[in-house]
């Protein structure tokens, strides 16, 4: 087979071979990438195709071939990721507590609240936020202070907010 004949019979096989593989497979691009690499190894073999030995049939059988190798690879890995795979167990999301904390540290002014959040929840002292955040010990003492004040009064009890209004009046 010439290279225009080759030429030829790919525009007049190739739809109607992808029509088929897509019929057998249920997947239209997988069957186009069997059909297309199909072609790629006929057309290291086209010198020694004859038109009349049936190409086509050729064809469809490399496409059928790669599309089940395929598939059985596939299966194989979602078997080896189910049986070995490390179990993930799912994380629950924030509690409520959680939550509250989070729009309560939200409320607090920007330096304030990475003062709390790196002395609290990252551990860190007050000289390393310090040595972070570029500000004096004394100004992060302050704004630790600040802050906890702010987030006691954010995060109390609605009782215990409402008995500490009615002491005041």
């Amino acid at each position: 087979m010439t290279d225009e004949e080759f030429d030829a019979f790919y525009a007049a096989a190739f739809p109607r071979l992808v029509g088929q593989l897509y019929a057998m497979t249920g997947d239209h691009s997988e069957a186009q990438d069997v059909v297309q690499e199909a072609f790629v190894r006929a057309w290291d073999r086209r010198a020694s195709f004859l038109v009349t030995e049936a190409p086509e049939a050729w064809i469809r059988t490399v496409a059928m071939r790669l599309a089940v190798s395929r598939w059985r690879r596939a299966r194989r890995w979602l078997e080896l990721m189910r049986h070995h795979a490390p179990r993930v167990d799912r994380v629950p999301g924030p509690g409520p507590e959680r939550m509250v904390l989070v729009e309560a540290l939200r409320q607090l002014p920007e330096a304030q609240r990475r003062a709390v959040v790196l002395h609290h929840l990252c551990d860190l002292s007050v000289e390393q936020i310090a040595a972070e955040t570029g500000a004096p010990e004394g100004t992060v003492k302050a704004r630790l202070s600040r802050g906890r004040v702010t987030l006691a009064r954010l995060l109390a009890p609605a009782e215990r907010l409402e008995e500490r209004e009615d002491s005041r009046v």
